[in-house]
């Protein structure tokens, strides 16, 4: 017993110290994220067509209970990788979807995807479909549009199934430039091999 309790708290001492290594290891990413997402990303987040489409898109969803939520995430899921998506390609053609596919185009593969959000976590615009319609059950979104204005949120670092890159997503409050106030977010897939 004295043999088990002892190997136990060896096991746990050892995990502990190698704890913070590991964090820092994972956490590198985030500085080189935020550089890049404050030179060439937090610039345009106050351009009209963003504003605009985020400020219409709150006065439409102000009014939606978790119920119409969950139904239009739901009929997203179905939609995403079907042949027919009305709901999907009515998001794609919007002029802020536009905007999002000319900013990622022209990040020359650093950018790997963008979607902005509303007031409830749902998508505005995006450059490339999306699994889920809602965000707002996800740290994406309630760590930065939830958590106020200025907010900057760095997720960890995944693989890109297609690509093979090392990725990470950096969400950012998206506020209106008149009044200073949070009306949604935006997230940005980052080709961590190109940092």
């Amino acid at each position: 017993m004295k043999t088990k309790l002892f190997v136990s708290a060896m096991l746990a001492a050892c995990a502990f110290a190698f704890t913070p290594v590991v964090a820092q290891a994972e956490d590198a990413h985030v500085a080189p994220v935020r550089e890049f997402i404050s030179q060439n990303v937090e610039g345009w987040l106050t351009d009209p067509v963003v504003v605009s489409a985020i400020k219409e898109q709150n006065a439409k969803t102000a009014g939606y209970d978790q119920a119409a939520i969950d139904k239009l995430d739901k009929d997203w899921r179905a939609q995403a990788t079907a042949a027919d998506k009305p709901m999907v390609d009515e998001v794609l053609a919007t002029p802020l979807s536009k905007f999002l596919m000319e900013k990622k185009d022209g990040s020359q593969g650093m950018i790997t995807e963008m979607f902005v959000m509303d007031a409830k976590g749902l998508n505005v615009g995006q450059s490339d479909v999306t699994s889920d319609y809602w965000q707002g059950d996800e740290a994406k979104w309630q760590n930065t549009f939830a958590a106020g204005p200025g907010v900057v949120f760095v997720d960890g670092v995944e693989e890109d199934e297609s690509t093979q890159a090392l990725q990470s997503q950096a969400s950012i409050t998206i506020s209106d430039p008149d009044t200073g106030e949070p009306i949604g977010a935006i997230t940005v897939g980052i080709n961590l091999d190109m940092l």
